[in-house]
């Protein structure tokens, strides 16, 4: 028996991704958890074979989560299921100790197929992702700036560049509006940039916001996206 907790701050993923696991008999879902901090806790006392995680997640992140969870030596294997799939967070996540990568539109089978894979003891990345990692492994992996930043600082940063302000990551990320404006102040240091414009630029240049995001940020139009559901809550 596969034991697995489920962590993500959306019910509905958490309730497809369960639907899905309870068909086989092999998996048991013993717990679920809806933010980073309260996942990490789980995580320690229920000490699952594997933990699925979404990367954007109030109080800690999914690469906060992996890291924390590397210091602990805990025996879980974590698996991020997120809609995310673009660097600088498929390497960002495997260097703090990830062993499984697949987006949340990935089909039932695959997302099968990378848990049983996980809980042989080997690693699982959807095959786009894989081919990155391969490319950028040919090309010298050149650095981003972005490699500077600490996990929470990333997220910070990306959100910044999708255009929410302090007030609404303050209410999403469960911290306050003067940690916010901290974290924005070294992320701006350490990009060597002093506004949210200049970090928009910055992020398309590196891949990690497409063209279109930056553009509304640009023009003090942009917007949080919703989280997908596809396929997972299918």
């Amino acid at each position: 028996m596969i034991s697995v907790v489920l962590i993500d701050d959306h019910a509905l993923v958490r309730h497809g991704l369960r639907s899905i696991l309870e068909k086989y008999p092999e998996f048991s879902v013993v717990g679920e958890a809806g933010d980073g901090e309260e996942g990490l806790a789980l995580m320690r006392r229920l000490q699952p074979d594997i933990a699925v995680l979404d990367l954007h997640m109030p109080r800690l992140t999914g690469i906060e989560v992996t890291e924390r969870a590397r210091k602990l030596s805990l025996r879980t294997r974590i698996v991020i299921v997120t809609v995310a799939g673009d660097s600088p967070y498929p390497r960002r996540l495997l260097e703090a100790g990830a062993v499984g990568y697949v987006p949340k539109a990935c089909p039932e089978q695959e997302l099968l197929q990378a848990l049983h894979q996980v809980a042989d003891g080997r690693r699982y990345l959807a095959s786009a992702i894989a081919q990155q990692l391969a490319m950028e492994a040919v090309s010298g992996g050149s650095r981003s700036p972005f490699d500077a930043l600490s996990a929470r600082e990333l997220e910070i940063a990306i959100r910044l560049a999708q255009g929410d302000d302090a007030r609404t990551l303050s209410r999403v990320l469960s911290i306050s509006e003067k940690t916010i404006s901290t974290h924005k102040s070294n992320v701006f240091a350490k990009l060597d940039i002093d506004n949210v414009v200049a970090l928009a630029h910055l992020a398309q240049l590196h891949g990690i916001l497409d063209s279109g995001s930056a553009r509304e940020t640009a023009n003090g139009t942009g917007r949080k996206r919703p989280k997908s559901t596809r396929a997972i809550t299918s």
